[in-house]
């Protein structure tokens, strides 16, 4: 069973979002423990610096991090997997017995000293979606990749 953090930056507004995270997290309580971390945004204006409010969202987020954890950072340019790929990469990363951290951005996305705290970046697609879409992507997709490794019928 894997052990599961994805720690998000902002909050699901939306019914929607809320209730199709709960879907998927319920179909996840088989394969894994997942524990979800909502970090609010910090608030700018159009004059501010964006690397600025980047650097501050991304301290609230190091706070966060579990030693002796795989960092996985979701972002544009990471690292793009199919469904498949994914699998065997959590399976890999998975089986060393640590807890596999999700870090998700907010809107105007993650600052660059994350990197130094991370093992990995990943992409979920060359498009781009709002960010608390890309979280329900997540949670929808480990799922699937759970379901692959168990030879189950979700992703035929």
């Amino acid at each position: 069973m894997f052990k599961i953090k994805i720690i998000a930056l902002g909050k699901f507004k939306e019914k929607a979002y809320r209730e199709l995270e709960a879907e998927f997290l319920k179909r996840l309580s088989p394969f894994a423990k997942v524990k979800l971390v909502e970090l609010p945004e910090v608030g700018y204006g159009k004059n501010q610096d964006v690397e600025k409010i980047k650097e501050q969202e991304a301290k609230k987020v190091i706070k966060q991090l579990p030693e002796n954890a795989v960092i996985i950072l979701l972002e544009e340019k990471g690292t793009l997997r199919n469904s498949k790929d994914l699998a065997v990469f959590l399976e890999r990363v998975g089986g060393l017995g640590k807890e596999l951290v999700f870090v998700i951005g907010s809107g105007i996305g993650l600052h660059q000293s994350l990197h130094q705290y991370s093992n990995y970046s990943i992409s979920l697609s060359p498009l781009t979606f709002p960010h608390n879409m890309a979280r329900v992507l997540l949670e929808e997709q480990i799922y699937r990749a759970c379901t692959i490794l168990a030879g189950k019928e979700y992703h035929k």
